[in-house]
């Protein structure tokens, strides 16, 4: 049982290296008041004079005091009683009458929630961990923050609400114990009192006649692990400098005079032997849920260590092994096969497939055959296309230069899909970084250099692929082939119905036209103005009008043969484009990207500058290994104890 404490002192000064807020240790708080004599208390329990006095609030953040027996015959530890300061910064205490103590003292009217680590070492202690808190207090004074009361309470409340903490409520005999602030703090967190002690000091300060007998037998107050009534060393007593063991000699000789039925479970030496058993029995309650908590922080860390990987010792290996797994993973992103594989959003091929059928596709689909294009267009193209003669067919100059209008329109999706394959190889640049080789973080130079290659590379790609698909575009419009197979049979329906039309269908279209003449023009030309001569050239066609029947089933024609060979082509580009950017693009990079970093990277005047670890990679590595080899020292402490 004795071996619990030590334990649980080791696996403290792990955790103030990790953050105390990991995980909740049980341990020994103290609350009470300004001047309610906890810092007496505390130093008769170490049985020296270690802690700071003076008036308003001395201490300003968590002392966590370890107090740790040692044989008497040990005399590495017990020559001097050491007191081993473990943190001190940014405080407004004194320590420095520690021997053997390095301390470092800045004066702060705030408060801080970093803890200070003191372990006395002595053979006069038993093993027990206790934390000092700030005195409770109400008003400000002087320079202090107008919240401070605020700031100590959540101090205290941080540490007290702890489950795993056992409270000690320290308060005054010579006030009501009705009005102690440390019991209600107390009793806010630990309403059924299971976990608070309370200590009731300056026993030999109550005014005359009184006696604080209720109050010590719990008749006052009840606490379920009991009420310690203890007496302090006063300000006289400092200044005469009498010591702490001169004090509890005393404190033992007023208790058997003024209460001695009740002084064998009274006074320093019981508290500290209470204290002693309460915090062994409440770490061995604590252990099974600890071991559990501690097995996982331990596999937690184990793998944070791992990350960090071993200290380069040959350079060239390492900076090919690191190249070679950046482009076997970032290949693999893209081949769908990485050993991290995003679950919250597409990554990789699975976007550049996205991109091809879904983004890319459904733009082309969305394409109107005939988007821009009216009908007034058509005729005028058609007019255009037969010269000063009038035409007895469809003129097939008319279609082909329309045709070509639409499919152009073709070329700005395509060259938009190269772009977004673009910027989703550049992401996975990031995507490795982050999560398939961890080494790039130790090393932020070659990290920055592997970047720079691989986005040099997709940039010098990127106009060779738009080149590819601008031409892909270029030669459906260089050729308009109206033998398709797709095309012929809709070519070859409108010219077999158009012939036999067209000849049936003259006069009556010319007896059209005939009568159209005779009515009015929905578009007529305006009148020159007096004085000035008739430019023909200014004189708009009159297109507004309605078309006659032969003009109307031409621009059918022209339409529907516009909107079929449109769709073999779009189905065409919709086929080439993905295969273009695959093979200029992606392909390429993937059978060049291991080639690209090794003869751009590895060479041997890069290496000492590429493989240069962060600053503070070392360091984090070697504080990771220290704390896994103290955990499991711990845990195979605890399992050995269990």
């Amino acid at each position: 049982m004795e071996a619990l404490i030590p334990v649980i002192n080791k696996l403290q000064d792990v955790f103030n290296t990790v953050g105390t807020d990991i995980i909740q240790l049980p341990q020994i708080a103290v609350v009470g008041t300004q001047s309610s004599g906890k810092s007496s208390v505390l130093e008769s329990l170490v049985g020296k004079d270690l802690l700071p006095r003076g008036t308003g609030i001395v201490t300003r953040r968590p002392l966590i005091l370890q107090l740790v027996h040692v044989d008497p015959e040990d005399r590495r530890k017990t020559s001097e009683e050491n007191g081993i300061l473990c943190v001190c910064v940014a405080i407004s205490i004194d320590i420095c009458s520690l021997r053997n103590t390095e301390c470092c003292v800045i004066v702060s009217q705030g408060i801080s929630d970093e803890p200070i680590q003191l372990k006395i070492f002595s053979p006069h202690v038993v093993n027990l961990t206790l934390v000092d808190l700030p005195g409770i207090t109400k008003v400000p004074v002087g320079d202090q923050p107008k919240d401070i009361e605020l700031q100590i309470r959540e101090l205290i409340l941080k540490y007290i609400s702890n489950p795993n903490c056992i409270i000690l409520a320290v308060t005054a005999a010579n006030t009501d114990m009705a009005t102690s602030e440390a019991l209600k703090v107390a009793r806010d967190v630990d309403p059924d009192g299971r976990r608070t002690l309370a200590v009731v000091t300056k026993l030999d300060l109550m005014d005359a006649g009184t006696d604080a007998m209720d109050v010590l037998m719990g008749r006052v107050i009840p606490v379920k692990l009991g009420l310690i009534g203890v007496v302090n060393r006063s300000q006289l007593d400092i200044n005469n400098k009498k010591s702490v063991v001169d004090s509890i000699r005393d404190e033992h000789a007023f208790l058997q005079k003024k209460y001695p039925s009740l002084a064998n479970r009274n006074g320093t030496k019981y508290l500290a032997r209470t204290l002693n058993r309460l915090l062994m029995h409440h770490i061995r309650d604590c252990l099974p849920e600890l071991k559990t908590r501690i097995n996982v922080l331990a596999a937690q860390y184990q793998s944070l260590l791992g990350s960090y990987g071993e200290p380069v010792e040959d350079m060239s290996a390492t900076l090919l092994q690191i190249i070679t797994k950046f482009a076997t993973e970032y290949c693999n992103t893209i081949e769908g096969t990485a050993k991290y594989i995003e679950t919250a959003e597409l990554c990789g091929g699975a976007r550049i497939c996205y991109i091809f059928h879904e983004t890319f596709g459904r733009t082309l689909e969305s394409v109107d055959p005939l988007g821009g294009l009216t009908t007034i267009d058509v005729l005028t193209a058609i007019r255009n296309a037969t010269g000063p003669r009038p035409a007895l067919f469809v003129p097939e100059v008319s279609f082909e230069l329309l045709v070509k209008r639409q499919v152009k329109r073709l070329e700005e999706p395509s060259l938009r899909c190269v772009e977004l394959v673009h910027e989703e190889m550049q992401r996975i640049i990031q995507h490795c970084s982050n999560y398939s080789t961890q080494e790039l973080l130790r090393f932020p130079k070659l990290h920055d250099a592997i970047v720079e290659v691989v986005t040099s590379l997709l940039r010098k790609r990127l106009p060779v692929t738009n080149e590819m698909v601008h031409n892909l575009v270029a030669i459906e419009l260089a050729y308009i082939n109206t033998k398709h197979p797709d095309f012929a049979d809709a070519s070859q329906g409108e010219q077999e119905g158009g012939t036999g039309t067209w000849r049936g269908m003259l006069k009556k279209g010319d007896e059209s036209q005939g009568e159209d003449r005779t009515k009015p023009q929905s578009s007529v030309p305006a009148s020159p103005q007096k004085g000035h001569a008739v430019n023909l050239l200014d004189v708009p066609v009159p297109v507004a009008r309605k078309l006659s029947a032969r003009e109307q089933r031409d621009c059918e024609v022209i339409e529907r043969l516009i909107k079929s060979y449109f769709l073999i082509v779009r189905k065409n580009i919709q086929d080439s484009v993905p295969k273009a950017v695959m093979h200029f693009l992606v392909n390429h990079v993937k059978d060049s990207l291991q080639s690209e970093l090794v003869g751009q990277l590895y060479k041997p005047a890069l290496l000492d500058d590429l493989l240069t670890e962060s600053e503070d990679m070392a360091q984090r590595r070697n504080e990771a290994a220290d704390i896994c080899i103290l955990k499991s020292n711990c845990i195979y402490e605890i399992i050995h104890i269990i």
